[in-house]
């Protein structure tokens, strides 16, 4: 059957981060247009699109600030190792859920994850937003024109330059890191506090940007001509051979499939499942779900020596209530000179009467990775997932110099951890599994020429049709080595106003 009665202008699938800052962007361009955002999945508690760490509904806020402490972002998530998903989706709790948990064949990329909630990964993330340089840009060509985009995704994810420290020793560690690596530091990519979509506060919760704070009108509604509808599983792309018309979807509670007829379609399903909707859809360009990408992730945890730095466990400081970290910390990659992002996040341990036991330094190291064709989500033509769309089959590898570079982070994490205390290496730090970060990248990227190498262009218009778009992290295609979602909100950016400057011409 045809969705007669809602015929929205903009269709946009996925209701997550990218979805939102897309829907906001159009919103801000023309107040009247009728956008419809479908998401296959229920929402999490009782706000659509709140970040957990927001949540005030006791057992939720628990449950996340439990996973977060672990400082893992496999672990930000709660992801569910068991495969115990059946093809009743109705049943299925929504949260995050390993790929493997999923029905696809994810032992490549074994901690690999997607979210099953309306919000996505952005009810989930930490709010890190450390800025893309280097290679890990995509300017083609216009920098100044890339700069005010990097400025109004700042402005949408709502940045903070300092949220969590430094407090007095944070900054001992800053000076420590400016020592090691200053020497190769960009002016502006010296150690510094981590940037953070987290609303700065002298006490805590600290407020996090989800995809309602992002566009409230996900959990507020108030606006006429937007519509979110939860449950909604788009199986299929409606084109012509050469323009997008919108969506098949599913309804998940009756199992009811319909179309929704749209001038535009802006797909924003992550990583993983848009181009799996571009497979089912017939939409297979040659570079569909490949040139995936993800940093290698070395992590450790060293106890500060304070004497070392002159400090005493009574001049310890204490986190914010309903935050783990003391200090949320960055050291910037700065190209071959100093490859590696890292991420700091610092705690002070405390025993029942809040007295100071020890500070302890959380050093992660992560390590670009090659962008390589082989490096892909193939789909199957027959086979399906708990979902009932083509199942997935990660094929994700590390080339010889992935490797050395792997095991350059992890001496040079001995090397920094020896800097503040006592280290072991063998028991105090990790390579983690591929898939561990979440920041996978590439699966549908952009490219400036149609060669076979990219799916869309530098807007994000899928190559060779027209009225459809593409944002996300997906569609990032250079090799990003730190957190990912400031440089996906770009994407969102740049289809934004190609699909705001389409209509306009049309008018």
């Amino acid at each position: 059957m045809s969705d007669s009665q809602n015929t929205p202008d903009i269709l946009i699938v996925g209701s997550g981060i990218m979805g939102a800052a897309t829907a906001r962007l159009l919103r801000e361009a023309d107040p009247t247009a009728r956008i419809l955002m479908i998401d296959g999945a229920p929402v999490v508690g009782n706000v659509p699109g709140l970040h957990l760490h927001d949540s005030t509904e006791p057992a939720i806020w628990e449950r996340y600030n439990q996973r977060v402490s672990s400082g893992i972002q496999g672990m930000y998530t709660g992801a569910d190792v068991t495969p115990d998903i059946t093809d009743e989706l109705r049943s299925v709790e929504p949260g995050m859920y390993n790929l493997s948990a999923l029905g696809e064949n994810a032992a490549a990329m074994p901690a690999s994850a997607l979210s099953w909630n309306v919000g996505g990964m952005g009810v989930h993330w930490t709010g890190a937003t450390p800025w893309p340089a280097g290679d890990e840009t995509f300017d083609f060509g216009d920098p100044e024109q890339w700069q005010a985009d990097l400025g109004k995704a700042r402005e949408v994810l709502g940045v903070h330059p300092a949220v969590l420290g430094p407090t007095v020793p944070g900054q001992q560690v800053l000076d420590v890191l400016d020592e090691l690596f200053g020497a190769s530091s960009a002016a502006d990519r010296h150690p510094q506090a981590m940037p953070m979509a987290v609303q700065p506060g002298a006490s805590g919760p600290l407020p996090r940007t989800g995809p309602s704070r992002i566009f409230p009108p996900i959990a507020e509604g108030g606006d006429a001509a937007f519509e979110l509808r939860a449950g909604t599983l788009a199986i299929a792309v409606l084109h012509d051979g050469g323009r997008a018309r919108g969506a098949r979807v599913r309804d998940i509670a009756s199992g009811e499939e319909y179309d929704i007829e749209a001038s535009v379609t802006i797909v924003c399903a992550d990583v993983m499942r848009t181009p799996q909707l571009l497979f089912a859809s017939g939409i297979r360009p040659e570079a569909l779900g490949r040139y995936l990408n993800e940093h290698a992730f070395v992590t450790s945890r060293v106890l500060m020596d304070l004497e070392r730095f002159g400090l005493t466990l009574d001049e310890l400081p204490r986190a914010l209530e309903g935050e783990f970290a003391t200090d949320s910390l960055w050291l910037p990659q700065n190209g071959s000179a100093q490859p590696f992002h890292g991420q700091i996040m610092n705690s002070v341990y405390v025993d029942d009467d809040d007295r100071a036991l020890a500070y302890s330094v959380g050093v992660s190291l992560y390590t670009p990775v090659e962008s390589r064709a082989s490096n892909r989500l193939a789909f199957s033509p027959t086979e399906t997932d708990v979902t009932g769309m083509p199942r997935i089959t990660v094929e994700f590898e590390y080339t010889d110099t992935d490797l050395a570079l792997i095991e350059q982070a992890a001496d040079t994490i001995e090397l920094v951890a020896r800097r503040f205390g006592a280290f072991d290496p063998e028991t105090e730090s990790a390579v983690l599994a591929p898939g561990s970060s979440l920041h996978q990248t590439g699966t549908v990227r952009m490219g400036a020429v149609d060669d076979g190498t990219s799916v869309c262009d530098p807007d994000g218009r899928v190559w060779g049709f027209d009225g459809l778009y593409l944002a996300g992290n997906g569609v990032i295609p250079t090799p990003v080595v730190g957190n990912a979602t400031l440089t996906g909100v770009i994407t969102a950016v740049r289809a934004a106003r190609a699909v705001v400057r389409l209509r306009v011409s049309a008018a």
